[in-house]
């Protein structure tokens, strides 16, 4: 019943500092759109747009469920290990690590298997 309870806890702390730590920053708008492009300016610079291939994640940005996978997965190889206070740390170091290792696992297959779309980004240049 400890064991259970110790890799419930592992799991929530792993849970939730994966969400913590991916909250996406807010990202700024853009300044200027494709109908301004060509738009010149006084000081000599002009808005500039070009098409971009970006790549979108729509099923699970955060990488939460590979995340929370692989820590309770190496809780639980972890406290296979050891007895006693040797086990809890095992535990805890096997969510740890297996968390990180399911994070790793879930960007690397988002990035081959993502929708990728072109998008226009236009912006200011000096010249």
């Amino acid at each position: 019943m400890n064991a259970i309870r110790t890799m419930l806890c592992l799991g929530t702390l792993a849970f939730a500092g994966s969400v913590a730590a991916q909250a996406p920053a807010p990202q700024p708008q853009p300044a200027y759109g494709p109908q301004d492009e060509g738009r010149r300016f006084d000081d000599g610079s002009r808005v500039v747009c070009q098409e971009v291939e970006v790549q979108r994640n729509s099923n699970d940005p955060n990488r939460v469920g590979g995340t929370v996978a692989g820590a309770v997965i190496g809780g639980l190889v972890g406290n296979q290990v050891g007895s006693g206070d040797g086990r809890k740390l095992a535990t805890a170091g096997g969510a740890v690590a297996g968390g990180a290792i399911g994070r790793k696992v879930q960007g690397d297959r988002q990035e081959t298997v993502g929708d990728r779309i072109v998008e226009t980004r236009c912006e200011r240049v000096w010249r």
